[in-house]
């Protein structure tokens, strides 16, 4: 298995695997110049070297050139200090020319011969323009990526509903695919005020217990089964409370409901979990269609 070494380029974004050769000895935190696919940048030891499997490597290692000297380190500086003036000059231009973007960073690469721009927008922008004034101004390559809403929300940074910092700009490496059936699981009140973040999508933290739920309801009955409880007494379950393995039951007879421990209840008959394809609809629906008439009164029976 070939030894690679973990580089993250900012804090809470993604690893990149490197050949540390002939660095093996690079230990967490170490700041090192390696080789990308966009030139030269200065990165940091966010994983110690170690042996992966060739399946975890997608591409072509590139290599570790040399551990960070302190003159590197003050150049990163240096053009770490320039990032602001260089955003408040394009946001000038962008005002100026009317282009319909709103721009949220400005990023040099470690020897100043690129600057990339991030940038939000709601349709395709032609900043042709844009770009030749900016070189123009900041002598250097100008590049211009447009990002999504949870990208701007984690560039600009925040706290949550919960009073925590953002998940995105605090920890959160990686975006998840989120969907509104986490949300249906949990038993979360679906009006998108209650489940969306600040970025307007769904929230990340609806999917960080989303395997325990699933795993949990599992254990209980599905709603509508037909149960006997404790007493005796016959019941219908009209709803789940997973966090508490409880069930919400229908009293045969009456309009009361109680909750009460699965254990509690003993099922007597249960429903059908297997939803029924199309092919089955369409069969039933045909055999309706087709069913003899009720001689009693001529209307085809009811099922």
């Amino acid at each position: 298995m070939p030894l690679v070494v973990g580089i993250r380029f900012k804090p809470v974004t993604k690893i990149y695997y490197f050949d540390p050769t002939p660095f093996e000895q690079l230990k967490l935190e170490d700041r090192v110049i390696v080789e990308t696919s966009r030139g030269i940048e200065l990165g940091t030891v966010a994983m110690a070297g170690r042996e992966v499997p060739k399946s975890e490597i997608k591409s072509k290692l590139k290599r570790v050139i040399r551990p960070a000297t302190p003159v590197d380190l003050l150049q990163a500086e240096q053009y770490k200090a320039q990032e602001p003036v260089a955003l408040e000059k394009c946001t000038q231009l962008v005002s100026e020319i009317n282009i319909p973007i709103k721009v949220l960073d400005a990023e040099y690469s470690f020897d100043g011969s690129r600057l990339l721009f991030s940038f939000v927008s709601e349709q395709r922008v032609d900043f042709r323009d844009l770009v030749k004034e900016l070189a123009r101004a900041l002598r250097t390559r100008i590049e211009m990526k447009q990002v999504g809403a949870r990208d701007e929300t984690k560039i600009l940074d925040g706290y949550g509903r919960c009073g925590r910092r953002l998940c995105c700009s605090s920890w959160l490496t990686d975006f998840h695919p989120v969907s509104i059936r986490m949300a249906k699981l949990q038993g979360l009140p679906l009006a998108p005020a209650e489940i969306s973040g600040m970025c307007g999508r769904l929230l990340c933290c609806l999917a960080y217990e989303d395997e325990m739920y699933a795993e949990m309801k599992k254990e209980l009955p599905k709603v509508g089964t037909q149960v006997k409880t404790a007493q005796g007494g016959m019941a219908i379950i009209r709803g789940l409370n997973i966090i508490k393995q409880a069930v919400l039951l229908e009293l045969e007879g009456s309009d009361t409901y109680v909750e009460v421990k699965v254990e509690e209840v003993q099922v007597i008959h249960q429903v059908d979990s297997k939803p029924k394809g199309k092919n089955e609809r369409n069969n039933e629906r045909s055999q309706q269609r087709h069913a003899p008439a009720d001689e009693s009164n001529g209307e085809i029976p009811e099922e």
